[in-house]
């Protein structure tokens, strides 16, 4: 008998053509110092890394969450009314293994701010934070928040405060901007258009003044018809201020991502079963490998299951097909009896609904016509749940076929939203293994 291709893999076999990602040995390495979670949008990273950073810190560990989420779900989870940048620490975690968690989510501007403090003297540093070019450019440049990331995350990491730092990357239209922000943000601010308009400050004396009158008013011309004259003079005055501090910029962006390079750092990569996601992960499973940045693994995130896979999409459709075709020869007009519900998918006193497949109860049906009636719709359901479950598998195998060194954890999908602790921890230990005794969500 050929197997059915609709049938779903047990539970037990799903990770069988790859690797297992083991993710409590990962956490409770000590030389483990940084966990990037990162992934497309969507996919639970959020989740994830709030979810890691519990597992960790009631194994001892002390442990800080760095957020980049701007929905506020982690503090919400966290049971803390507000993140900020500073690290907050989260009450209602088991600490009798000695471990702490705390939670802090950027702000991107704030970091900018703290900075241009930490390296300009206080005049130069009011003058950098009251020019109009720089308010701009800390609020929303392209790449500021990923490279405020990662200048926190070398903050975080210079304190040795830390066991473990676990960072929620921020989510992207494309998961490499990550990787690349630090150094464009860096080329941009150490870059061409920045030397060219420090050079009438350090070129002095006639020959700058010579300069100044024959080379820059060209060029400031120019840009000034482009940018504006008052943008272009708040340029000037901000690239004059900032001087000292450019070089800081591109240093530090070599400096943390080296720190992403070393020993220590473990990247996760997070997605659904679906075929963007996957081709997403796949993109940056790529990336990581090209830059010698180390990768775990990859979380599978919100994977569906079934208690009753022993039963195809096939078989389920022809039962049901049986009991209608039963149901309308029984009745005297030749057609069955059963009522839909309106189009709205409003419950009715049954709490079923259109959506779900299954006819409401119509008045003239005996007992036995209702129950042929609910079992088919039942086991339409079931059906699509097979086709469902069929169709992320054949995903998973063609993302572990690309990629067999890859180690995958699965995380099975949820009835709801993680909003406590408690949910966290149960996250937590389905991360953490892909044993079958973890019950499915709704057995």
């Amino acid at each position: 008998m050929s197997p059915d291709p609709d049938r779903p893999r047990e539970r037990g076999r799903r990770l069988s053509a790859a690797r297992v990602l083991d993710i409590d040995p990962l956490l409770e390495d000590p030389k483990t110092r940084i966990v990037v979670c990162c992934g497309s949008g969507g996919v639970g990273k959020t989740t994830t890394a709030a979810a890691l950073g519990l597992r960790a810190a009631e194994r001892g560990r002390k442990v800080v969450v760095l957020t980049i989420d701007p929905a506020r779900r982690l503090a919400q989870s966290m049971g803390i009314d507000s993140l900020d940048n500073t690290p907050r620490r989260v009450k209602g975690v088991d600490d009798s293994a000695g471990g702490e968690l705390h939670a802090m989510m950027l702000d991107m501007k704030r970091t900018f701010d703290e900075i241009v403090e930490a390296h300009a003297d206080p005049d130069r540093a009011a003058a950098i934070l009251g020019n109009p070019f720089y308010q701009s450019l800390s609020a929303g440049f392209a790449g500021t928040q990923e490279y405020m990331a990662m200048e926190k995350l070398g903050q975080l990491r210079a304190k040795d405060e830390w066991d473990l730092i676990v960072v929620d990357t921020p989510p992207s239209r494309s998961a490499l901007d990550f990787l690349d922000a630090p150094k464009r943000l860096g080329s941009f601010l150490d870059g061409r258009l920045i030397r060219v308009l420090l050079t009438p400050a350090k070129v002095g004396g006639r020959a700058g003044m010579k300069f100044l009158n024959v080379g820059m008013s060209m060029m400031t011309g120019v840009l000034g018809k482009v940018l504006g004259g008052p943008f272009l003079k708040d340029v000037q005055t901000f690239v004059a201020a900032m001087d000292s501090m450019f070089g800081g910029f591109r240093t530090r962006a070599d400096a943390t991502y080296k720190l992403l390079q070393a020993p220590g750092t473990a990247f996760l990569v997070v997605a659904a079963p679906e075929r963007d996601a996957l081709r997403e992960a796949a993109y940056f499973v790529e990336r990581l490998a090209a830059d010698n940045m180390p990768l775990a693994g990859l979380v599978l995130n919100r994977v569906h299951g079934s208690g009753a896979d022993g039963l195809s999409a096939e078989r389920a459709v022809a039962a049901a097909e049986n009991l209608e075709d039963a149901r309308i020869v029984d009745q005297d007009d030749g057609k069955a009896g059963g009522r839909t519900l309106p189009p709205d998918n409003s419950p009715d006193a049954h709490g079923i609904s259109d959506s779900d497949g299954i006819e409401a109860p119509d008045a003239a049906e005996t007992p036995e016509q209702s129950v042929d009636r609910i079992t088919a719709g039942l086991l339409r359901l079931h059906a699509e749940r097979m086709h469902l479950l069929a169709r992320e598998q054949r995903t998973r195998d063609r993302f572990t076929a690309r990629h067999p060194e890859v180690a995958v954890t699965e995380v099975a999908a949820l009835p709801g939203d993680v909003h406590d602790l408690a949910g966290l921890r149960d996250i937590g230990a389905r991360l953490a293994s892909d044993r079958t005794e973890l019950p499915e969500p709704g057995a």
